[in-house]
């Protein structure tokens, strides 16, 4: 793969500033001439400009940097956390779906169950993975995952990244709405720590399938929708063109989400992006997970499913008020 960066529309006037720096410090080492007071302003200028422009971004161009090319997978992550990891394959039915991977690993001093949508590098990755859109076979491997996880008392760990389950024929023909909503009924009911985090994109049944938990985290540009903003687009103006109105109105960012109680935290990205510092970005992660299971392996069985079943409880309620007459 090539080394050279994947830019979005918005990064542009930050890379041609970038850009004219280097061209001065090429010159100056060419010409001998020590510009340094000037290439130092510079580079201040170009940090004022990013901070500037990731500080105020809109709802899709956060959908944009989640769905970036380079940004740190589930495996990626999983390497970077983990001190030991071991894949497990298959659903016991036949299938070993690529697209949704998991295994035992230990994050810390803890021996945890983790699993995750996982996408492609390049196109011929993504083929590979079907684009991080799992079919029932991957959710039944999860589903065997987490049974395992239950049987020998070990946390459940999940990373959410996918526009949403395969939507094809075959799927459909396999049961895939069977296949999450058997994991939803068990998620409720598992008697060890979930801790689940969208690392990018978090898409409609897709995500929700492993997104049960105890504690629900996202990265600070990643996102979280009951359909994709193309999608919603099509479906109410009949125009995928309006897809930026679509993702405003869906309050599907971080910020938005905490706000309206659906997350219980946001996890910081380097600036720029998880794809700027994947490593950063793993200590991040890691961190918050280890937070989150050193206080979640306190509670009993009981009070893990009751934790469970609260917060999915409180999800939508609202008071009407009726205005006097």
């Amino acid at each position: 793969m090539s080394d050279r960066p994947i830019l979005l529309e918005f990064e542009k006037p930050l890379a041609d500033l970038e850009s004219r720096i280097d061209q001065i410090r090429q010159l100056a080492l060419e010409n001998q001439v020590d510009v340094s007071d000037q290439i130092q302003q510079l580079e201040q200028r170009a940090e004022q400009l990013r901070r500037e422009i990731f500080s105020s971004l809109g709802a899709m161009q956060r959908m944009q940097i989640a769905r970036h090319p380079r940004r740190p997978s589930t495996l990626d992550y999983i390497q970077a956390m983990t001190e030991e990891w071991m894949e497990l394959h298959g659903d016991r039915r036949g299938c070993d779906d690529p697209a949704l991977i998991g295994g035992v690993a230990r994050l810390g001093s803890h021996a945890v169950v983790i699993m995750g949508h996982q996408k492609g590098r390049d196109t011929k990755d993504n083929m590979a993975r079907n684009f991080g859109m799992a079919s029932p076979g991957g959710y039944r491997k999860a589903l065997r995952l987490m049974e395992h996880a239950d049987r020998f008392g070990m946390p459940i760990v999940t990373l959410i990244d996918t526009p949403g389950a395969y939507p094809g024929v075959a799927a459909e023909e396999l049961g895939q709405g069977e296949a999450i909503a058997a994991n939803l009924r068990l998620m409720f009911g598992l008697g060890v720590p979930v801790v689940c985090t969208v690392i990018g994109e978090g898409g409609s049944g897709g995500a929700l399938g492993i997104g049960v938990g105890n504690h629900l985290m996202m990265f600070e540009h990643s996102v979280y929708t009951v359909a994709t903003p193309e999608a919603c687009a099509a479906i109410l103006w009949r125009d995928a063109g309006k897809a930026a109105k679509a993702a405003e109105a869906l309050k599907i960012t971080a910020t938005d989400l905490l706000h309206m109680g659906v997350i219980d935290e946001i996890l910081p990205e380097p600036l720029g992006g998880a794809h700027r510092a994947p490593l950063e970005a793993a200590v991040s992660l890691k961190s918050g997970i280890i937070r989150q299971l050193d206080r979640l392996s306190q509670r009993t069985a009981d009070e893990l499913q009751a934790d469970r079943y609260a917060k999915f409880r409180r999800m939508g309620v609202f008071m009407e008020t009726v205005a006097d007459v």
